[in-house]
Order: structure tokens, then C-alpha cells, then sequence
């Protein structure tokens, strides 16, 4: 805790704390809400304007939009919130700042009513990615998971049953055997992270042993069997080729552009990229075989005969702990998260439901037909570590596990290990 205030005190300290902004009525007397929302295709603005319209005159919800990437959402909020900013009544939060946010008194406490009808049918990973300390901090909105896209034809050839688990070693030898390229997100990025966390998951072990642990008592779990497998696995894909020359720099777009590629075979990559490809072949940018050629099952395994961890995403709602109208908040956000706005929220922007009802909505099972593979990953998916000093330690496994060709199971994880736990303690900057 010392080292995360001694940092938003730092950002005071220079003036980069944004200016605060009193929420307050509109022109006609309606209390606006304000909703810093994360880049999507406008359907949290629709949501907005949906709730505005149900709440009759209680109240008004107006949108403001965050950074695409995840820390700089987080820098933006963080700064606004040290300076206890009321204009800041909803946030879309990416789950692993969750801990970090409630850590600080970011985010008004939930009420035991809204806390019972925002988890009623909610997928686990949802409500446990918005718990703190074994208390709901956030209400689960959406909630996101990673599959494995395969083209059939490649699959087929290989003789591998997509119908049972598959492993990582599997993908890469018929990758490899058929002179095609595997996508992954090899890019010094927060991707590398949840590949990183995934892999040390399916392998049954955790990237930090005890998350709720002040910074100088944090033990991790990457110099351990898990850790070394999950090095092999991120190494060899390195060394290869498999991973092609642009892994290094390769994200979630830009890994579903190497799939769609001629040299295309297996992927790991959120569930946008089956909207995306239909999209780009209504377009006439890419051919309806392509699509026809594209199969999904659950993320590979780390350890044969082992449940793969798949990574787990989305987004969860914050109420903002200074807001003049938390109440109200509190109230939209139920609003925000019903059953009928995350199918809708599916169905047209990609972002798999939080809630199970969504998944019976006959929209989202016509437009994403891997729907029930979607539901399962989520209930096998592990969240990524949950603790104050997230920032720290994800930046730390960029720093330490990048390029993936210099990823070494004897050495990588033993060196993560020193340089994360040094960096809590004080010791080491990243």
C-alpha cells in the first residue's frame, strides 16, 4: 500500500492530476450521471441512452470515453480519483484494476440489495473478478474469454479431434509439420501478460501465490513446474518460426489478421474475431470459404490431461466514491447490466454476457454459434492475479518474458521472479 499512495502522490505533486468537475444537474433540472466508458462500437453510448430513457426524468447518463488501452484507462481514472473527482459516477473498469481501485476507497461501496440482484445467474469468473477482500466492490457487466480458432482444413490434416482438449504442443507440431503460423499475442503488451497468466494457470499453478499480500510479503509462483512449462510452451513458440517474424509485435488484431492469412492454422484470440471476419466478408475484403473454414473449441492445455485456464476479461461498473449521486449510480447500473442490454451488447458489439439469461437470447445464439463454447470458457477461464500492484507486477512479466525467442524455461522465470519481487519492494524500478 505504501508504495501505490507514495505513487498517485507523485502524480499530484507534478500537476497531472485532471482539474475536478462537479457533477451536477442538467439544464432542466435532471441529475446527469457521468459514465467513463472503454472504446467499443458505440453500444455502452446506446446502453446510456437506453437507461436514460427507462429512468423517466430520475436521472440522465452521460457518456465520456476512456483511452483504448487498459493502463492508460487506468492512469486516467487513477489521477481523477486521487484528486477526489465528483464528476466520476460510473466507470467501466477492466477487472485487474478492480483491487487496486478498492484498495484506494475508489469506489462506493456496494449495496447488500444491489449486490444480490447484480450476481443472480452471473457467470463466476464475473462476480470473482469483482470482488475484493471476499466483498462484491463492482457489478459485473460483461465478461470475456478466450477460445481456440482453428481452420478446419489444417486440423483435419493434422488428425487432431477438435472435438476433445487439444494441447499446446499439439497445435504447434501441426503448425509446424504443415509450414503454417500459429497466432498468439507476443507483443510487450498487457496481451503477453494474459498469455503468460493463462498458460502458468493450466499448468495448476498462480503467478502470485498470495495477491492479497502487502507489496514486501508478495510470494510468486513463477519460478515453479507451472512457470517452467508456460516458458517452454511462449519459448519454443519463439525459437521456432511457428510464431512467424512478427510475433514480437503481435496483438489481438493483428494475430487475427495472421490467422485470416493464407499461412492461418490456430489461434487463441477473444471472441471479436468472429464477428470481425463475417464483417470483412459481407465487406467482400475476405472469401466466404475462409469463414466456412473456421472452426473454435476450448483454449489448448497446458498440460495434457489437464482443464485449460482460459484467460479471463471484460468489464465490470465502479461507482465512483466522491460522485454527489451514488445512489442514482447504483441504480443505473442495474440498469446498464440487465439480462436484455448485455445480450443486446453481444449481439452488436461482440462482448460476450456476464449474465447466463443472455445466452438464452436467441439473437446472440444466431449471431456468435459458438455461444456454448463461449459459456463453457468462461467457467473454465482463471482471472489474472487480484491485488494492489497489478500495474507492478504485469509490467514487470512484460519486462522480464519479452521477446518471446529469448524466453527460457531454465532462466525466465527464476529472473521474473528477482525483478517483480525487487520492484515491490522498493528495490528495483520497472
Amino acid at each position: 500500500m505504501r508504495r501505490r499512495t507514495r505513487a498517485l502522490a507523485v502524480l499530484v505533486a507534478v500537476g497531472l492530476v485532471a482539474p475536478l468537475a462537479a457533477c451536477g444537474p442538467g439544464d432542466d433540472g435532471t441529475p446527469e450521471l457521468t459514465w467513463y466508458i472503454n472504446p467499443d462500437n458505440g453500444g455502452q453510448a446506446d446502453i446510456a441512452a437506453s437507461c436514460t430513457e427507462a429512468a423517466d426524468g430520475a436521472y440522465r447518463i452521460q457518456t465520456e470515453l476512456l483511452p483504448r488501452d487498459a493502463a492508460s484507462q487506468r492512469e486516467q481514472l487513477a489521477r481523477r480519483l486521487a484528486a477526489k473527482d465528483s464528476s466520476i459516477d460510473i466507470m467501466s473498469l477492466d477487472p485487474v484494476f478492480i483491487a487496486e481501485f478498492a484498495e484506494a476507497d475508489f469506489l462506493a461501496p456496494v449495496p447488500d440489495d444491489v449486490a444480490d440482484a447484480t450476481t443472480q445467474d452471473v457467470v463466476q469468473g464475473a462476480i470473482d473478478a469483482s470482488t475484493w477482500k471476499d466483498e462484491l466492490v463492482a457489478i459485473p457487466f460483461w465478461a470475456n474469454t478466450q477460445l481456440l480458432w482453428y481452420r478446419k482444413s489444417v486440423a483435419e490434416a493434422a488428425g487432431l479431434d477438435m472435438t476433445q482438449p487439444v494441447t499446446w504442443d499439439q497445435i504447434m507440431q501441426a503448425a509446424q509439420d504443415q509450414d503454417k503460423l500459429l497466432a498468439v499475442q507476443g507483443a510487450k503488451a498487457e496481451s503477453l501478460t494474459v498469455w503468460i497468466n493463462a498458460l502458468v494457470e493450466g499448468a495448476g499453478g498462480h503467478i502470485l501465490e498470495n495477491p492479497e499480500a502487502p507489496a514486501d510479503e508478495v510470494e510468486l509462483g513463477l519460478d515453479t513446474d507451472a512457470g517452467k512449462a508456460a516458458a517452454t510452451i511462449i519459448g519454443e513458440i519463439g525459437t521456432s518460426g511457428v510464431g512467424g517474424p512478427g510475433l514480437p509485435s503481435e496483438d489481438e488484431p493483428a494475430s487475427l489478421t495472421k490467422f485470416q492469412g493464407d499461412r492461418g492454422s490456430f489461434m487463441v484470440n477473444w471472441p471479436f474475431v468472429w464477428s470481425s471476419t463475417q464483417g470483412a466478408v459481407d465487406a467482400g475484403s475476405l472469401d466466404q470459404s475462409l469463414l466456412d473454414d473456421i472452426g473454435w473449441a476450448l483454449y489448448p492445455q497446458t498440460t495434457e490431461g489437464e482443464d485449460a485456464r482460459p484467460p479471463y476479461g471484460g468489464i465490470s461498473l465502479g461507482i465512483g466514491a466522491f460522485g454527489k449521486h451514488t445512489d442514482l449510480a447504483y441504480e443505473a447500473a442495474q440498469c446498464i447490466v440487465s439480462p436484455e442490454n448485455q445480450a443486446e451488447y453481444f449481439v452488436t458489439n461482440g462482448n460476450p454476457a456476464a449474465s447466463t439469461q443472455a445466452y438464452e437470447d436467441p439473437d446472440v445464439q444466431e449471431a456468435f454459434p459458438m455461444y456454448d463454447v463461449i459459456r463453457d470458457s468462461l467457467d473454465q477461464a482463471a482471472p489474472r492475479p487480484q491485488t494492489p500492484f497489478y500495474n507492478e507486477v504485469s509490467t514487470g512479466l512484460q519486462q522480464t518474458w519479452y521477446p518471446p525467442a529469448d524466453v527460457d524455461p531454465d532462466t525466465t522465470p527464476q529472473q521474473s521472479t528477482d525483478f517483480i519481487t525487487a520492484v515491490l519492494r522498493g528495490e528495483r524500478l520497472l
